[in-house]
């Protein structure tokens, strides 16, 4: 998985990067010793994408206008399966569990609705991909601080970089920074903003506003394992003149152990829902 953007939170800053293109800009080239970083980075999580294989059980507590939910994620290789067991700071009534317990087992079942997800969460990943492999062109990037421990790098858009398709062209807009740590190149903090309004088609469609932002977290949630643990995007526009789009989101997951769950029905019996 393109872990470094992410699934359903994770998802939406995927969605609004690819809306999100030109910056005044302070350097035409990146400082070659700051390429080198990124290039790393991307290489390294590249590589994690390819060839980690953990599954995890975490809480998630997310955070949006029109939900405030915590849920325990239960990860297996068929994928993940989740039980909400708060909804706006209090825990689950019984009968909001027992609906819960009803819509794992269906979904348990439920080829069909698995193979979707399934289709869903390969192609974000397949965005999510290229996108990161982007990185290294599509920004202008130098050198903000360095210690034993962290590199944190600036970027900016790259005035001379025309993305193969739309997705890729607008996510230019962004400015923002890159931490990177050291050992293992790992990427620590992705975080941007839109440097300014992006019209649609010139404007004629909608526009996404100056000023959104976005910062993903990753941390080592054991040891050499590193997982995106912080999203928090806020983004906002419109878009076919009435229509309005955007993203108020704040995802914090925690809590992290190994998965000891070979598949769906084992995951589904550790959220104490029994197929």
């Amino acid at each position: 998985m393109a872990d470094l953007l992410p699934q359903p939170t994770a998802r939406c800053l995927l969605a609004f990067a690819a809306l999100l293109l030109p910056a005044a800009l302070h350097a035409q080239t990146s400082d070659p010793k700051a390429l080198e970083y990124v290039r790393g980075a991307v290489a390294s999580q590249l590589l994690a994408d390819k060839t980690d294989r953990s599954c995890w059980i975490y809480r998630d507590h997310d955070v949006t206008p029109s939900h405030n939910l915590l849920t325990s994620n239960v990860g297996t290789p068929d994928g993940e399966l989740k039980r909400t067991i708060e909804q706006n700071g209090r825990p689950v009534s019984a009968a909001e569990a027992q609906a819960e317990t009803d819509r794992i087992v269906r979904f348990v079942h439920d080829y069909s609705a698995q193979s979707k997800t399934h289709k869903e969460n390969s192609h974000d990943d397949q965005q999510a991909t290229a996108l990161l492999k982007m990185l290294p062109e599509a920004f202008l990037w130098t050198i903000a601080s360095e210690t034993s421990e962290l590199v944190t790098l600036n970027y900016v858009p790259n005035p001379n970089f025309e993305g193969p398709d739309y997705q890729a062209k607008v996510m230019s807009t962004m400015a923002g920074q890159l931490v990177v740590v050291r050992k293992g190149n790992h990427i620590k903090t992705f975080r941007g903003s839109l440097t300014e309004d992006f019209k649609i088609f010139g404007g004629v469609f909608g526009r996404l506003y100056k000023g959104g932002t976005f910062d993903v977290e990753r941390r080592e949630v054991a040891p050499g394992f590193w997982e995106i643990t912080e999203t928090h995007v806020h983004i906002a526009g419109h878009v076919f003149v009435f229509h309005t789009i955007g993203e108020q989101q704040d995802e914090v997951k925690s809590d992290w152990k190994p998965s000891p769950a070979k598949n769906l029905t084992e995951a589904a019996r550790l959220l104490n829902a029994n197929p």
